[in-house]
This record gives C-alpha cells, structure tokens and sequence, in this order.
C-alpha cells in the first residue's frame, strides 16, 4: 500500500500537533512510536478521515477521503479501526458488534453477517464470548473482539490506536499475537504502539514521530538499530533503562 501525506498539518487552538509533514513511501507493516503527546494518534484519526487535517492531505493507494460526505463514507469502508479503549457499543453483545457494521455500513445480509461474524469468533478463540456483553469481558477479550469487527469487512488497510495500552501484560501478549496472525496472512496495517519489541519485530516499517513531525522512518530493523538522531537515542535508551513503555 501506498501512503502519501501532503502539507499535513493539525492544530488545536494555538497548540500545534503536526506540523507541515510531507511524505510519501509503499508499506505494508507500519508502526508509528515517539512520546506521549507527539501527534501519533491524531496522524492515524487523521488517516482514518475520523478527524480533519488543519491543512494538507492524505492519501492512500491514489486516493483521497474527499471534501464530500459520501465519498468520505466511501473511504472509511476501505479502512478497519481499532480504538484504544476498544470502542465496543456496551448495550451490544461481541456477535452483534460485528455483525451491526456489516448490515448497516457494508449492505450484509443478515445472516451473510453472522456467518462472517461466526467465523471470526471461532478463527480467534472467541466463540464462547459471541453473546456476552462488553462489560462480561476481560480487557484482552474486548480489544480482540474489536479487531474481529475492523477486519471482518475485509478492508484494505487496518488503523490501530496503540490497542495494548490500557492491557495487563497477559492480555497484551494475546492482542499482539492476534495482530502477528493478520500480518502473516498479508493484511496491511498501521498500527500506534509503546510496544518496542512488537514494532521491532513485527512492522516492516516503523515511523518516528517527535514534537509533530517525522524525525526517523525506515526499516524497523535498521532503525532500532541504528537510531540517526539524539532524540530518537533518547527514547529508545530512556525505554530500555526503566523496562517501561513510554
């Protein structure tokens, strides 16, 4: 897949979150890291065309989100999005959280949603937790079920918003496994995470972001690596000196 950023900027009021960002390269794995506040998640919300860019664009595979509701509608079905808290709709059972996007957004026939939804459960290990409610699931659970529902679709990319960050390390250990099987089946994802290891191993590529713009990006491997800046040193020594995800 191939993403371009164009001009990408973001303000909130006076604070500037990304700062004229210009990029442009094929991935298939994307991690994004850098410190708490560096514009990481407002990048992928921006990506997802779930939040507007002050200026600029993005761009995916040629094509844009659009100024047009329906076009930007026509956008979001190509793309799964994974919230940090999970986002489940907590009146909804697992099973009815997938199956609700397909009937409504995708046009599934019901029991076309269902079956997909059916198939998931069981591919996950999930299947026992297909009618309980959100508030009946562990953490890892929940996230998990989150993921079924973004790639239940079939899009052609998948949005992760650092979805270990709220996890004991049990739970974060199965949602990154789960990830793990989706990149090896060949999905494209970008995913923003605190897990070094994960990025490390586990992305293509991984995107450096610092103070709202893209300090480092290349092959994770030769990243972590071989770290060009200081403030890139910084992070990675400061994560390795307190064990800690920053």
């Amino acid at each position: 897949m191939r993403i371009k950023l164009d001009n990408l900027t973001k303000n909130f009021g006076s604070q500037t979150v990304l700062n004229h960002i210009d990029f442009e390269d094929d991935f298939s794995t994307l991690a994004i890291i850098g410190s708490s506040g560096g514009g990481k998640s407002t990048m992928l919300r921006i990506i997802a065309s779930l939040l507007e860019p002050s200026s600029g664009q993005v761009t995916l595979d040629g094509r844009a989100a659009g100024s047009r509701a329906s076009d930007q509608l026509d956008y979001r079905r190509r793309l799964g999005f994974v919230f940090q808290q999970n986002g489940l709709l907590k009146h909804l059972t697992a099973m009815e959280n997938i199956t609700l996007p397909l009937i409504r957004v995708h046009s599934y026939e019901k029991e076309a949603a269902v079956q997909r939804a059916l198939q998931l459960l069981d591919r996950f290990g999930l299947s026992e937790e297909g009618s309980k409610y959100p508030s009946e699931l562990s953490g890892g659970q929940s996230q998990r079920i989150a993921i079924a529902r973004a790639i239940a679709p079939n899009p052609s990319l998948l949005l992760l918003d650092e979805p270990t960050s709220a996890l004991d390390p049990e739970y974060t250990i199965e949602v990154l496994d789960m990830i793990r099987e989706l990149k090896e089946e060949g999905r494209n994802f970008i995913i923003v995470t605190h897990e070094m290891g994960f990025a490390r191993k586990a992305c293509e590529k991984t995107m450096f972001l610092h103070e709202g713009k893209i300090l480092e990006y290349g092959e994770s491997n030769e990243l972590f690596s071989n770290p060009q800046t200081p403030a890139l040193r910084k992070f990675l020594t400061t994560l390795l000196e307190w064990n800690v995800r920053q």
